[in-house]
């Protein structure tokens, strides 16, 4: 059976390797990796990841359609044999570890819990920054423990998911979050399961792309999500734009909706032991242990640079005082989500 994670990338080399071998260990077979006009070796790192054979590195550097820099890429992915090939897909960022909690932690483990499953959204949980300063070469999954709880009730983004899911035709294009395009003579008989090993209504099939919040959704699977990592690296991150919308800086509204901390969890560390051999199996390799240090380097000189500019400044600034996000409680979440709810419902009259 072939898992294939769509991966796009830039300028993360310093997290790349970890990630790679973290994905290996929880049952992923095939990795197919865009990079987007990188400046710190990240392009040559999947060269030589692709050279070895661990992986398929495809440039993605422009020009972009009307869709961005994500959907140029996830538009090259699907007419590449390598998705042709896998038999379950699932479209990832750098930030996000897949974390499953039945068996022996793989996906292989999570299809043979839900084997009528043919997608399966897996709900973020949001991990915090918990007061990290400066940028370490150390794993994402170690230094970042802390996280929203398991019941969020605001905002609505704690609950966005990614979908892994069957490759047999229901859908015709990727999308950042479940697949898009669904074929009308065959999406009726898709079968959605969240990661409780609940089914699913019929809008998960066609277009959700968050699970129900104020509940638990992670019992046999979650998606680790670390959209902050230090503060130097947040830094980086607004320097280099959102994934989807790259010109857009990123301050510290999107930093606050994120950083969550209320939480311990560890339970994605189950995999360490198996993380840590493929990690240091990769860096064995000379070349691909140079490229490592490279990127590693470059991050340091890059906020170093940065920090010159009156915007990073002042961001670095306000990340260094603003405290940690507090989980709204049930009521104030519900007054919230009552407005949400009659914005929606004002556009669709």
């Amino acid at each position: 059976m072939k898992i294939l994670a769509i991966l796009t990338q830039r300028n993360e080399g310093a997290f790349l390797l970890e990630w790679l071998a973290h994905h290996q260990a929880a049952g992923f077979t095939d990795f197919l990796v865009f990079s987007n006009d990188c400046q710190d070796g990240s392009d040559a790192m999947l060269d030589r990841l692709d050279a070895m054979g661990v992986l398929t590195h495809v440039r993605n550097d422009g020009p972009y359609g009307k869709g961005g820099i994500q959907f140029t890429a996830y538009k090259l992915a699907e007419t590449h044999p390598a998705l042709a090939d896998a038999d379950w897909l699932m479209t990832l960022d750098v930030d996000e570890f897949v974390n499953i909690h039945s068996g022996n932690h793989t996906i292989p483990d999570l299809l043979t819990a839900l084997p009528e499953a043919t997608a399966i959204p897996l709900t973020w949980r949001l991990f915090g920054n918990a007061g990290q300063i400066r940028f370490e070469d150390r794993p994402v999954t170690e230094i970042f423990t802390r996280a929203a709880p398991v019941e969020m009730h605001w905002p609505w983004r704690a609950a966005m998911f990614k979908t892994l899911y069957r490759n047999d035709g229901t859908y015709g294009k990727l999308g950042v979050h479940r697949p898009r395009h669904p074929d009308p003579d065959k999406v009726a008989q898709a079968r959605w399961f969240d990661g409780e090993g609940r089914e699913l209504d019929h809008k998960f099939a066609t277009t959700r792309i968050f699970s129900n919040y104020g509940r638990s959704n992670y019992a046999l699977a979650q998606l680790n999500h670390y959209p902050l990592g230090t503060m130097e690296s947040y830094v980086l991150k607004s320097d280099r734009g959102r994934a989807v919308h790259s010109d857009h800086m990123l301050d510290v509204d999107y930093w606050v909706e994120r950083n969550f901390n209320s939480d311990e969890d560890r339970s994605v560390l189950a995999l360490s032991e198996q993380m840590q051999a493929s990690l240091a199996e990769l860096k064995s390799d000379p070349d691909l242990s140079r490229l490592h240090e490279a990127a590693v380097a470059w991050r340091k000189s890059r906020f170093e640079d940065l920090m010159l500019l009156e915007p990073y400044r002042a961001l670095f600034g306000r990340l260094l005082t603003v405290p940690p996000s507090r989980p709204l409680p049930k009521d104030a979440a519900r007054f919230l989500t009552h407005y949400a709810n009659l914005s929606r419902k004002s556009k669709r009259d």
